[in-house]
């Protein structure tokens, strides 16, 4: 048989897989209503357990596997279309519907920011980035920046969430989960690295090397070509900068900004010493209370799934259905639990997606935990 006779043939089938499928979608809908109506539960996972055993017992044996993966994927449809049709409650649906309406005003220019650091720090310059300008006040960790936001003392916090070469600040996704807060904007910050020391310190004198983990990570190369150096961590980079020029110490160096010689009067012994030109570190600015500005195109969420096979698959089966995007999905462990993760999603789609509110809508129900971090826009 040709190949032509063989599509022509697929193609039949298909016509007929497509009137099959809206049947079953019709009565699929119909006991959704009904679920609605006698205050049911959406999923039943008993019943969809019992139908995929039975027709991979139909099936023919080298069949089976894929059976159970078109049959799983179709429960998963229907339970989307029940939902989508039948309005079920939603708060983060309510929430991005709202600020869909009321088309929420532009990003405020001047604000209170909480900062992690010193002046000079570059999570100054992303806020000096983000407001024009700020009123910022420094704190000496990451939790402080979300205690003070948590407070009511600022407004809006600025801390860096990730790097393009060293990857996330794993502190800052820690205290994401444990503080309750909103993302309302987020941008990226290229990000080079100078040695600094005190005037009159020469580079083959230099014995000890402070700076962040980050940055420490982000110019390895440069310092494993430096034998017998010691190199300690310290919470910033422009708080290093500043207690090697409190110091005075000759033999003492720092990873900081180019920007921190100037303030704190050091001098650059190296400049550029990032492991490579394109080095940009993600910062977001969070928020008490939700807040969705005009051009919000990106969002935020963790989740925590059941611990069985499938769940995950299940999540991103929700987006790849409705061409949405994911830019990023990290897991990270849950403390106190035995390997069991949380899973932290960043979605690439404009706040006006009803695709996007009806994926949110099903995740906010089905989930073990569901955390909205926010609607915003990155630049």
């Amino acid at each position: 048989m040709s190949i032509d006779k063989l599509r022509q043939e697929i193609d039949g089938i298909d016509d007929q897989l497509l009137k099959l499928f809206e049947q079953r979608m019709e009565r699929a809908l119909e006991i959704g209503r009904y679920k609605k109506e006698q205050s049911l539960p959406v999923i039943d996972t008993e019943r969809e357990r019992k139908i995929l055993y039975r027709l991979c017992e139909q099936a023919r044996p080298e069949l089976s596997g894929y059976v159970k993966v078109l049959f799983s994927s179709l429960f998963e449809i229907s339970r989307s279309h029940q939902k989508a049709q039948s309005h079920y409650d939603s708060a983060v649906k309510k929430l991005l519907d709202d600020a869909v309406q009321h088309k929420s005003e532009a990003f405020p220019s001047r604000a209170a920011v909480a900062c992690q650091g010193v002046e000079g720090a570059y999570s100054q310059a992303a806020c000096d980035k983000l407001f024009s300008p700020a009123d910022i006040t420094y704190f000496n960790s990451f939790e402080g920046v979300f205690q003070a936001v948590d407070g009511g003392l600022c407004r809006f916090g600025v801390v860096p969430l990730e790097n393009s070469s060293s990857g996330s600040v794993n502190e800052v996704y820690d205290l994401m989960n444990r503080y309750r807060f909103y993302i309302v904007r987020s941008i990226k910050l290229p990000i080079t690295h100078t040695l600094l020391a005190a005037h009159g310190a020469k580079i083959d004198d230099i014995k000890e090397v402070f700076s962040h983990e980050q940055a420490i990570r982000q110019c390895s190369r440069f310092l494993k070509s430096w034998n017998g150096v010691k190199i300690t961590e310290c919470a910033n980079t422009a708080m290093a900068a500043k207690q090697a020029a409190d110091s005075g110490r000759t033999d003492a160096a720092v990873i900081s900004s180019l920007d921190c010689a100037e303030l704190y009067g050091l001098q650059a012994l190296s400049y550029n010493i990032q492991n490579t030109d394109n080095n940009y570190t993600r910062f977001i600015c969070i928020s008490k209370k939700p807040e969705i500005y005009q051009g919000a195109h990106k969002t935020s969420l963790i989740l925590a799934l059941k611990h069985k096979p499938g769940s995950l698959y299940n999540v991103l089966a929700k987006f790849n259905a409705r061409g949405i995007n994911l830019n990023k999905l990290e897991s990270r462990p849950i403390c106190g639990q035995n390997f069991e993760f949380m899973f932290y999603f960043d979605i690439d789609t404009p706040v006006i997606s009803d695709e996007l509110k009806q994926a949110l809508a099903e995740l906010e129900q089905e989930t073990d935990m569901f955390s909205f971090l926010g609607t915003y826009q990155e630049i």
